[in-house]
């Protein structure tokens, strides 16, 4: 269940985290060509991330617009204290918070079973439409933390530092989101 970004990151984390800094530099200096530079490195993975927060892909759009507008704005503020891509992904966890607040509603449990599909899938397609939804289920505090370690790979450090909170709470989320997604997925499963 990991994501390519994690498996692409070099041993070191060296050359990869170099390179976004400089790109923040440059960007800090007004440099558009980073800018268009750092947005295509992020854009695929925030777009994943942001759509397991909301199904509405004119929403994640938005708030990767919003993400990219902060950065543009701040790049000169990046200090170092974590990982660039820990920064981003702060950024769009916090404007995706605020943006789902004017939203409207979640979709109801009937729309996010619709959006996975009446047919019958293979077995391992089947049961990544279950997983899909059983995420949708989650409070948006735990599904986070489960989108950020499992499909973004991040450590629970990481996650503490975006998401703005203690270690351990991000610890407890995930413990809780995984008792809820055992549940949901047995329900979702039927009787044998």
């Amino acid at each position: 269940m990991m994501s390519a970004e994690k498996d692409s990151r070099p041993a070191n984390g060296g050359s990869s985290e170099q390179r976004e800094r400089a790109l923040l530099d440059r960007i800090a200096a007004r440099d558009s060509a980073a800018m268009k530079e750092l947005y295509l490195l992020y854009h695929r993975r925030l777009a994943r991330f942001l759509m397991r927060l909301t199904t509405r892909y004119e929403l994640a759009e938005e708030i990767i617009n919003d993400t990219f507008w902060v950065v543009w704005q701040h790049a000169g503020d990046f200090r170092g204290a974590s990982r660039v891509s820990t920064w981003i992904l702060g950024i769009a966890y916090r404007r995706g918070l605020k943006t789902l607040r004017y939203a409207g509603p979640p979709p109801s449990d009937a729309d996010v079973e619709a959006a996975a599909g009446t047919e019958e899938p293979a077995q391992q397609e089947e049961l990544n439409e279950w997983l899909d939804v059983a995420l949708q289920r989650l409070p948006l505090e735990q599904r986070t933390v489960i989108e950020l370690a499992y499909h973004v790979g991040h450590s629970c450090e990481e996650i503490a530092t975006i998401m703005q909170c203690p270690v351990n709470t991000v610890k407890t989320r995930m413990f809780h989101a995984r008792r809820k997604l055992k549940g949901i997925l047995t329900n979702l499963a039927g009787p044998d």
